[in-house]
């Protein structure tokens, strides 16, 4: 009985590693063989071979395998091709690596039905004697000026055309294999990375035209989940318009909400005011294009895609378009313009820094406060009941100074998590301690409240976090961005760039950031109701609780 069950597994086993196998399994194993090799084997993360055209080389060959079997074979030949990997002797370090390893997988070396046991026994080999020098192709180190992050010596292929497979492939490969790496929250996406890249391996290796090669770049993208990335190119614009809306509008129970005019002529020409609720466009209803389009809108969380989706609501090609909206109860279509983006000329009006509320409670615009101005505020505001930060744009760089007067110590307010170029996909918590404040006997006695809402994203987030170390703060809105830590802005290949969180954030019990945001005490989101009364419902609970309660 034991015999015939052994023969019969022998048999399956046989079965299973001669089955034919499809086009996208090869090029998915394809992707991470070649991915995986281009940071880790000491031959070719050195630089020393033409890796694009590797790629160029094994892409027939891999076609042509019909089999496991076959498939494995060519990959063997190909890394004998690369040249010995010597097997060196790890050297202990003196200080021990505080590894975090929830994005680091590469059990599909030994997973792979694709894969030979011989083949995945020498990609085992490779990873357990990888380059021990300096990357070819990424660097990652502080004090250069840029993000720490750098993709390097990637030819720029000037003359790329979208009809070329093997170049569509390399673009594919490329940013498939930067995120797999060198992206510290892959481990927080809604779907796994490998079946994102079977979803769209068709989509790219036969494509049905170059907008559908083009959107499935952009679309790859968005499902890292990440406000900080989106793919950028030209076609865009060609696809979804180039022309704007001279307003700026939220999103509320599914329908678009006018809260802010970015020209008052252009907005007037079209008889646009703020409360007015959009309803429809073209048709369609608000709904309609939301679960058309939100594929290609980039975002962390719900009210950041949101946030980021009205172009893909309201841009186009025609100068005039129509929309369904209401105002004081009436419902109206009627049509309304669009305009080139530099003819809008956009009105940024100007702000007070700060100023104190009924009540003696400080009120500072954080976004338009600089370092400069730092003695000035506390001078006017350190006698004050509480003092309100409104936290809901990008702020400048006084979060250091600002906490030195808030707290009555220094104290660690995040933790950081870089990326280990020597053993790629693996990251490293942050030795080196990120404090605020300072010993300050005369720190602010006050309560200190911070605003929040989906507009407060990375830097806005970051100065969050250092507030909320204040003995007495309280945060008041929404839910944030939900992207902190450095934007890295990278090339793919021509006509295509893109961007990421490059470094990971967290607090200082290691609770994440990303995707969450900055968590408010007390919720508040705007409703149309408030906008359509020219109120600030978020700055009115902030005024209330400085005033009546109790921390």
């Amino acid at each position: 009985m034991k015999k015939t069950l052994l023969i019969i597994l022998v048999l399956l086993f046989q079965y299973s590693y001669s089955k034919s196998i499809t086009e996208t399994q090869k090029l998915a194993a394809t992707c991470k063989v070649w991915g995986f090799l281009k940071y880790y084997h000491p031959n070719v993360a050195s630089g020393n071979f033409n890796w694009d055209e590797q790629l160029f080389q094994i892409l027939p060959k891999v076609e042509e395998a019909q089999s496991a079997e076959a498939f494995s074979l060519v990959i063997e030949n190909w890394l004998t091709s690369l040249g010995e990997v010597k097997a060196y002797e790890s050297v202990k370090s003196t200080s021990k690596k505080n590894y975090f390893d929830k994005n680091f997988d590469l059990s599909w070396i030994s997973k792979n039905e694709l894969f030979s046991k011989t083949l995945s026994k020498k990609l085992k080999f490779i990873e357990e004697n990888r380059i021990q020098g300096k990357q070819y192709y990424v660097n990652y180190e502080f004090g250069s000026g840029d993000v720490p992050l750098q993709f390097k010596n990637e030819v720029k292929y000037a003359d790329f055309k979208w009809t070329d497979k093997n170049l569509r492939l390399l673009a594919l490969f490329r940013y498939w294999n930067y995120i797999e790496y060198f992206f510290p929250y892959k481990y927080q996406m809604d779907q796994n990375w490998d079946k994102t890249l079977n979803e769209f391996l068709p989509r790219i290796n036969t494509p049905e035209s170059e907008k559908d090669f083009v959107l499935a770049m952009r679309e790859i993208s968005i499902k890292i989940n990440d406000t900080h990335a989106s793919t950028q190119m030209p076609q865009l614009f060609d696809y979804f318009g180039d022309k704007f809306i001279p307003v700026d509008v939220k999103i509320i129970d599914q329908k678009a909400i006018v809260i802010g005019l970015k020209n008052d002529s252009l907005a007037k020409i079209s008889d646009l005011k703020i409360g007015d609720v959009i309803t429809k466009v073209e048709g369609k209803t608000i709904a309609q294009i939301l679960k058309e389009n939100l594929k290609f809108v980039e975002g962390s969380n719900e009210p950041s895609v949101l946030k980021n989706a009205y172009w893909t609501i309201f841009n186009g090609k025609t100068p005039t378009f129509e929309i369904e909206f209401i105002r004081d109860g009436k419902t109206t279509v009627k049509s309304i313009n669009r305009y080139k983006y530099q003819d809008l000329k956009i009105q940024f009006p100007d702000q007070e820094k700060w100023k104190i509320l009924d009540g003696n409670i400080g009120y500072v615009n954080y976004d338009e406060l600089e370092e400069k101005d730092i003695p000035a505020l506390i001078t006017a505001l350190n006698n004050t009941n509480a003092i309100i930060f409104d936290n809901r744009k990008r702020p400048h760089n006084v979060m250091y100074t600002i906490a030195e007067w808030l707290n009555a110590e220094s104290v660690e307010y995040a933790k950081y998590i870089d990326p280990d170029v020597s053993f790629p996909g693996r990251y490293v918590w942050r030795s080196e301690v990120d404090k605020c404040g300072k010993t300050n006997p005369n720190y602010y006695k006050g309560k200190v409240i911070v605003l929040i809402d989906e507009n407060a994203i990375s830097h806005a987030e970051h100065n969050a976090m250092a507030l909320q170390t204040a003995p007495k703060t309280t945060v008041i809105g929404s839910q944030t961005g939900g992207a902190d830590g450095a934007n890295y802005r990278f090339g793919i290949i021509k006509g295509f760039s893109s961007s990421f969180t490059c470094y990971g954030v967290f607090y200082p019990n290691k609770k994440e950031v990303q995707r969450i945001g900055i968590v408010p005490d007390i919720e508040v989101k705007p409703t149309i109701l408030g906008i359509q009364q020219g109120r600030d419902e978020v700055l009115d609970r902030a005024i209330l609780f400085a005033k009546e309660e109790k921390l």
